[in-house]
């Protein structure tokens, strides 16, 4: 890989090879010629530079739509979204849409869902896509009535002129739609203004909707195919440096259906020390290796723990020449020397678990000279080369075949439990389907790093803001899985977007520094992993909490202080195409919010209300995100009690309102759980917490009134699964202090945390 990739590079464009309209049997199929989404840094083929034709849609003649799907479903209905870009421009009926996920093959390109990328990454190209169709449809159809092109109108899948009309499906069985678009003429297609939609921004229900409810929905773990063996694993003790020294199965010959063992040699270092236990079904599998005992030898992570991680980290902050420098203003050093008042804080995170509601699973096996993969995942191009080099053979020789997930939140960004599956397939010529417990899932975890932050914010004359410095450290999960998605800093150091991004905000603070570090112990011990919101679900933890402490400590409220640093200018302006507006539509989301949730209102005893705004996730993908959390502190014990959150969210176009609601819902509680009940430890090389009822996530009682509004718009749609996360456990953590003058500075928030706050 010889292309890195920023985050403001990953949007997708057309090829120079434009757009495709082809003939396909019954009908025609409709997309991008060449690698549409192949130009962020991923390989096509040997040599070639391109994939074969990227096929978004196709037509019948019966003048049914079906839309591709490349981006995974987790339950956020992204296939409906996604069709619903098509079909407003394409002009069908929607009762005539249907869609389908595809499988890995390399012309689909890059193939990743996570970051809340997927609609704002798709929706150009898609629009595009439905509109050169349209057009093409329109041609041929005039053609067909005899009549000029010009008098045509498109509306519902028919082609009207005057009085006289026809289907699109008898124009895909009588025409010749053999069309072939420039990206010049691409860029100049008529995509119909907002005033004109009729599909996007409409309540419509879910195409998916009905297969969930009535079981027709294929997760990982329904894959089946004759003739398959069960397995599960018996996971090392660390993560990177075990090794197997003996297997004594004694004990498990006496499980009815135990088929025997295989210790992996795993030549991509994926799963090292890991031991297969097979079985006729999972019973037999589990069983047995409950009764199998395996002895490891084990390297430095075995004594590796949380403190120790976060001892690391700190160290490393305090060494001004370690990390990247991701923002680096002059006159940073200037400033502090010079200032009449500075201030400082640290912020900490726990180590947190995904706890998708679907443990891992995979099914593997070889036919016809295909090694077939099936499970969900949501980076199939990520894992692809890892199974080629475990399996020893071409990535043009696997495929990974789609079903939905059952929960993902990043984890199955990162595919690494297909490779067990398929070495022990590859190992015994049979079809394999391993299948992990809640615990094995915990103890194989890419679970989010714990974190340290350290803030300082220089104040001059009058109370003015001269100078910001953020360092945070932390496990970088793209160092260790996808280093070629690291762009670098001012520096010339590779930072890791996915643990930076928020710490870069639009607030004007002067000169401003913000440096990334690698933990190398953590990067070491266990794998980090993504988890819903990456990096800005702790950056903005501090962020936010900071921005509070800094209102105080210049005796300013906190809404006002916040709303005068959103001031919009220098690099803050914002800009085409994501980004119009910038630190002012973030200012104004921020006022929304606080008008709705009564802002400076008088409250009863120990309640408080805090605020936090956010950007969402990258810079360049910024949905502007403002929450105001209101809280009841009892004093006594320290237990917070959560009873409303207020967020108005700013994401551009609205694509399926819906699904936008529903995103912003579980974004924001799962924001709230991550606040106070999510976290667990990492001990001596493993997580401390493998199952529920140690690891409590939010319960329903726990569950506040929301209140959720989004600011109308037309520009352009950004991301929604991600954002509200990030702006809740610091609305919490101020509102506690604004209930009871507690400044906690850690996450998860524990009542015996809040205690000490109190009594400090």
């Amino acid at each position: 890989m010889n292309k890195l990739v920023r985050m403001g590079d990953a949007r997708p464009a057309p090829t120079r090879r434009g757009f495709l309209i082809a003939a396909a049997g019954t009908g025609v199929t409709l997309g991008f010629t060449g690698a549409a989404f192949g130009s962020v840094g991923l390989p096509g083929p040997a040599g070639a530079g391109l994939v074969e034709p990227t096929l978004w849609y196709g037509l019948d003649k019966a003048g049914h739509v079906t839309v591709h799907i490349i981006r995974a479903e987790m339950g956020q209905h992204v296939g409906t979204a996604l069709a619903r870009i098509v079909a407003e421009e394409l002009e069908v009926d929607w009762s005539k849409v249907s869609i389908d996920h595809v499988d890995s093959a390399a012309k689909w390109g890059l193939m990743v869902t996570g970051g809340s990328w997927s609609v704002w990454q798709s929706f150009p190209q898609l629009s595009q896509a439905g509109a050169a169709g349209r057009i093409a449809l329109i041609e041929e159809g005039a053609k067909l009535l005899g009549v000029d092109p010009a008098s045509c109108t498109a509306r519902s899948g028919v082609v009207h002129s005057g009085s006289k009309s026809i289907g699109y499906g008898d124009i895909v069985a009588k025409g010749n739609l053999a069309r072939n678009y420039t990206p010049d003429q691409l860029a100049k297609m008529p995509i119909k203004p907002a005033s004109q939609r009729r599909l996007i921004g409409q309540d419509i229900q879910a195409l998916d909707i009905p297969s969930k409810t009535n079981g027709e929905a294929r997760y990982g773990l329904d894959a089946h195919v004759p003739g398959m063996v069960f397995a599960r694993p018996k996971i090392p003790p660390t993560r990177n440096d075990s090794k197997v020294v003996s297997v004594d199965d004694g004990a498990a010959k006496s499980v009815a259906g135990y088929l025997g063992y295989k210790v992996l040699n795993d030549p991509s270092g994926t799963v090292p020390g890991w031991v297969m236990v097979l079985g006729e079904s999972f019973h037999a599998a589990y069983a047995a290796s409950e009764k199998v005992n395996v002895a490891w030898s084990t390297g430095e992570a075995a004594n590796v723990s949380e403190a120790d991680l976060q001892a690391h980290a700190a160290q490393l902050i305090a060494d001004p020449k370690a990390g990247s420098l991701v923002v680096e203003d002059p006159g940073v050093d200037a400033a502090f020397a010079g200032a009449a008042k500075r201030i400082e804080a640290t912020y900490t995170t726990a180590s947190v678990l995904h706890f998708q509601m679907e443990p891992i699973n995979a099914l593997a096996f070889e036919k016809d000279g295909v090694f077939e993969i099936h499970t969900g995942n949501q980076w199939q191009s990520l894992i692809l080369p890892t199974l080629a080099k475990a399996l020893g053979r071409s990535e043009d020789s696997i495929v990974l075949r789609t079903y939905l997930l059952g929960g993902g939140f990043g984890r199955r960004l990162n595919g690494d439990y297909m490779v067990p599956a398929a070495l022990t397939a590859q190992a015994i010529g049979k079809p394999v389907k391993m299948v992990c417990t809640r615990a094995d899932d915990a103890r194989f975890d890419s679970f989010r790093s714990p974190s340290v932050q350290t803030l300082r914010m220089a104040f001059g004359a009058g109370g003015k803001v001269t100078a910001m410095d953020h360092a945070a450290a932390a496990g970088w999960p793209t160092e260790v899985m996808a280093p070629f998605f690291m762009p670098k800093g001012e520096n010339g150091v590779p930072y890791d977007p996915f643990a930076i991004s928020g710490a870069n905000h639009w607030y004007s603070t002067g000169a401003q520094r913000v440096r990334a570090i690698s933990n190398d112990l953590a990067n070491r011990s266990f794998r980090p992993g993504w988890l819903r919101s990456v990096g800005p679900g702790w950056t903005n933890w501090a962020v936010e909490s900071f921005m509070d402490e800094a209102a105080h400590a210049a005796g300013v409220d906190p809404l006002a202080f916040r709303l005068a640093l959103l001031d919009g200018a220098g690099r803050n302006a914002g800009g085409p195409p994501s980004a119009v507006g910038g630190a002012r539509r973030q200012a104004a989301a921020l006022a929304a919010v606080a008008k709705k949730a009564g802002w400076g209102a008088k409250l009863p005893a120990n309640t408080g209300l805090g605020i936090a705004t956010t950007f969402g996730q990258e810079r360049d993908m910024p949905t502007w995100t403002a929450c105001v959390a209101k809280v009841h502190v009892d004093r006594r014990t320290g237990a917070v009690k959560v009873q409303k959150l207020t967020l108005v969210t700013d994401a551009g176009t609205i694509v399926h309102p819906d699904g936008a609601l529903a995103q912003v819902q579980g974004a924001s509680l799962w924001g709230l759980s991550l606040a106070l009940f999510e976290g667990t430890e990492f001990a001596k090389g493993q997580v401390a917490d493998t199952n529920l009822d140690t690891y409590t996530p939010l319960r329903m009682s726990d569950v506040p009134e929301l209140d959720i509004s989004f600011t109308p718009s037309t520009e352009p749609p950004v991301g929604l699964g991600e954002p509200a996360t990030t702006v809740v456990a610091p609305a919490i953590g101020n509102a506690i202090f604004a209930a009871v003058g507690a400044r906690v500075r850690h996450l998860p928030i524990r009542p015996e945390a809040v205690l000490a706050a109190l009594k400090g």
